[in-house]
């Protein structure tokens, strides 16, 4: 990576683990603090439109969007503005924290920015009986779990396919979780816009709503947090779709592909040089197995998250 534009080094570049998808690095020099994020070209799960998301960031942050700021961005390395803060844990956020995130979602999504990229969804792999069983044949820790909620992936997988998507459509960041997350003095920091694009609306607000709103699995949703998030996006000129099994088909889609993403790693066994370590897919794998098949069982008692 030529990274001389940024100014002389006053130390290595050092990694900071822990990316689902890609690798990060951070790299002071006398202009200041960067991180550098490498791309994973190997395996990438999506069409990255680096032209698109980095004309999108640009805009988000001459709004206002609290976000580090975006300096460079090409098909192998992107470049912003280091930026401090507390990680968010696994837990619900407090609610006027879950209320300035539904007001920056309102705002991102009234942005007026070229997107070249249409919202069409290519169908959900169904493939779930072969990938059990090559995972039985290599021996993963997980294999028999995976086998025994084939029947239980393919509902999902069809559930997805089938499930109505109100509208409208809105250009977004699409991955608003906790670990896309900071805190700076209380208030949020939105990072990792890779996967922006176009989205039912509905998606967007269940999946960021409830991943705030929640700790580790679903027993400890709370609805004062989901509901400020709602709240915020009103507040700020959003208006809510109708309730419906789509505000969390998304969410559901996401992990779905992310699970099995993670699956075909773990069945290559080998330590790819990009992209998460094996350690984390394996973690990733087996998360999605027991995880998945319980938020798709939980479905019906979410929705009466939205009355």
């Amino acid at each position: 990576m030529n990274l001389s534009y940024l100014g002389t080094p006053t130390g290595p570049m050092t990694r900071v683990h822990g990316g689902f998808a890609n690798r990060m690095y951070r790299l002071d020099t006398d202009q200041g603090s960067f991180a550098v994020k490498e791309l994973n070209l190997a395996d990438r799960r999506w069409t990255y439109r680096v032209e698109d998301v980095f004309r999108l960031e640009r805009a988000a942050f001459a709004a206002g969007i609290p976000m580090p700021e975006p300096i460079s961005a090409d098909q192998h390395t992107l470049v912003h503005r280091w930026v401090d803060g507390e990680k968010i844990p696994e837990a619900p956020v407090p609610e006027a924290y879950a209320f300035e995130i539904g007001e920056i979602l309102a705002r991102l999504h009234a942005l007026d920015v070229e997107w070249t990229e249409d919202s069409t969804e290519e169908p959900t792999p169904q493939d779930w009986p072969v990938l059990a069983q090559r995972a039985a044949q290599t021996n993963q820790p997980w294999a028999e779990e995976l086998a025994s909620q084939v029947d239980t992936f393919l509902a999902i997988a069809h559930c997805v396919d089938t499930c109505e998507r109100p509208g409208p459509v809105v250009l977004t960041h699409k991955d608003i979780q906790p670990w896309n997350l900071l805190a700076r003095n209380g208030r949020p920091v939105v990072l990792d816009w890779e996967l922006s694009g176009m989205l039912d609306l509905s998606g967007e607000l269940g999946s960021t709503a409830l991943s705030i709103a929640k700790g580790p699995g679903f027993d400890t949703v709370d609805p004062a947090v989901f509901h400020s998030v709602l709240d915020g996006y009103a507040a700020a000129g959003g208006t809510l779709p109708p309730p419906g099994p789509s505000w969390f088909a998304y969410l559901i889609a996401g992990w779905l592909g992310h699970t099995r993403w993670n699956i075909l790693r773990c069945l290559t066994d080998v330590e790819a040089t990009t992209g998460p370590d094996l350690a984390l897919s394996q973690e990733s794998a087996l998360n999605g197995i027991q995880g998945l098949p319980d938020l798709y069982a939980r479905l019906r008692d979410l929705e009466t998250l939205l009355a």
